[in-house]
C-alpha cells in the first residue's frame, strides 16, 4: 500500500520571534479536500554530548519555565546566525564552560515532527578544556559531571526527563561506550 503524500497549498506566517516562526499551512488531506496545519518553523538546534578525560558526561542543570522545575540536560541551543558546528561550539562554551579539541557530528534528527520542522544536529565532544563564554542573560546553569552509569540510573528514576537529552543519549551512547573502551584499552 502506498501512503499518499500531502501537498502544501499555501503557507502563512502567523507570528515571528527571535527564536522561531509560528506558521499556518493549508494542505491536501489524504482522503481529498484540504486542511490546516499549525507548526513552528525553526532554523534548527544543536545538542552536544561532552565526555571528559575521566569518563564523565558533562551536563547542565537549568530551570525550565514551562515545567516550573529544574532539568538535567546536555548543552544545547537554537541555531542563530552561525553554522550548526559553530553553534555547537558556542553552546558548549556558553553552557558548560568548555571547548573540545574533537567534536564529531553523530546525527541529525527532528525532536518533535508533528509540531516543528526543526532539525537538531547532535555532536559528541571530547578533548575538553576550559573556555568561558558569556551566558545568554535569560539562562542560568549549574554544571554537573556524571558517569554514564549514573546517567542511566537518573533516566530510569525520572530525574532526567528532557526529551532531547533522552534522544541524544540513545543516539550518542555507542560513541561514548566505544570511546571509553579505547581509553581503557
Amino acid at each position: 500500500m502506498s501512503i499518499k503524500k500531502l501537498r502544501t497549498l499555501g503557507s502563512r506566517l502567523i507570528r515571528k520571534n527571535p527564536y522561531w516562526e509560528y506558521k499556518l499551512d493549508s494542505y491536501t488531506l489524504p482522503g481529498g479536500g484540504s486542511g490546516l496545519y499549525h507548526y513552528v518553523h525553526s532554523p534548527g538546534s544543536v545538542m552536544v554530548v561532552p565526555l571528559d578525560a575521566s569518563g564523565r558526561l558533562v551536563m547542565v542543570r537549568q530551570f525550565r519555565y514551562l515545567w516550573k522545575k529544574e532539568s538535567l540536560e546536555f548543552p544545547s541551543g537554537g541555531v542563530k546566525s552561525t553554522s550548526f558546528l559553530d553553534c555547537a561550539k558556542n553552546e558548549l562554551a556558553e553552557e558548560a564552560g568548555l571547548a573540545a579539541s574533537r567534536i564529531r557530528l553523530v546525527v541529525a534528527f527532528n525532536p518533535a515532527n508533528g509540531i516543528t520542522d526543526e532539525v537538531c544536529k547532535l555532536y559528541f565532544a571530547t578533548g575538553l578544556s576550559p573556555r568561558i563564554k558569556e551566558k545568554d542573560r535569560s539562562e542560568d546553569f549549574e554544571i554537573i559531571r556524571i558517569t554514564p552509569s549514573l546517567f542511566r540510573k537518573k533516566v530510569r528514576s525520572g530525574q532526567i526527563w528532557d526529551g532531547m537529552t533522552l534522544a541524544a543519549w540513545v543516539l550518542a551512547e555507542p560513541y561514548v561506550v566505544n570511546y571509553l573502551k579505547r581509553m581503557s584499552g
